[in-house]
C-alpha cells in the first residue's frame, strides 16, 4: 500500500509599508478582497506599531553648523499570508501599486507534517 502524501504548500508572505495610511488600508483591502473571492487561505493583515522617523535638516549643505527643526514622518506597516494559492500569490505581485506603498515578498516552502522529507 503506497501513502500519498499532500503536496508542499508555499506560503505567500506580504509586507506592505507606507506613509499614506489611507491608501496603504486601501491596497490591503483589495488584496484580501481578492483572496477570499478566490476562496483562498489568507492570514491577516496584521498590523505593527506605527514607526516615528526623524531626519535632521541642517541650513547649510555641508552638514555642519545650525539645523533646523527635524522633519518627522510616520510608516504604517500591514502583513499578510497567503497560503497555497501560488498562482493567486504571484499574480497579486504583478498588480500596479501606487508608489507610495512599498510591497516585499517572502516565499516559504512548508511541508506537512508525517510528509516525507
Amino acid at each position: 500500500m503506497v501513502t500519498q502524501f499532500p503536496a508542499m504548500t508555499f506560503v505567500t508572505s506580504l509586507t506592505l509599508e507606507s506613509g499614506d495610511r489611507a491608501a496603504l488600508d486601501d491596497i490591503v483591502g483589495e488584496i484580501r478582497d481578492t483572496v477570499r473571492r478566490k476562496g483562498a487561505e489568507l492570514k491577516g493583515p496584521h498590523s505593527d506599531s506605527p514607526k516615528q522617523h526623524f531626519v535632521s535638516q541642517y541650513k547649510q549643505l555641508d552638514g555642519e553648523g545650525d539645523t533646523y527643526d527635524a522633519w518627522s514622518y510616520t510608516v504604517y506597516r500591514r502583513r499578510v499570508e497567503i497560503r497555497g494559492a501560488d498562482d493567486l500569490a504571484r499574480d497579486i505581485m504583478t498588480w500596479d501599486f501606487p508608489n507610495s506603498v512599498h510591497v516585499t515578498a517572502d516565499i516559504e516552502r512548508v511541508q506537512h507534517v508525517g510528509s516525507p522529507a
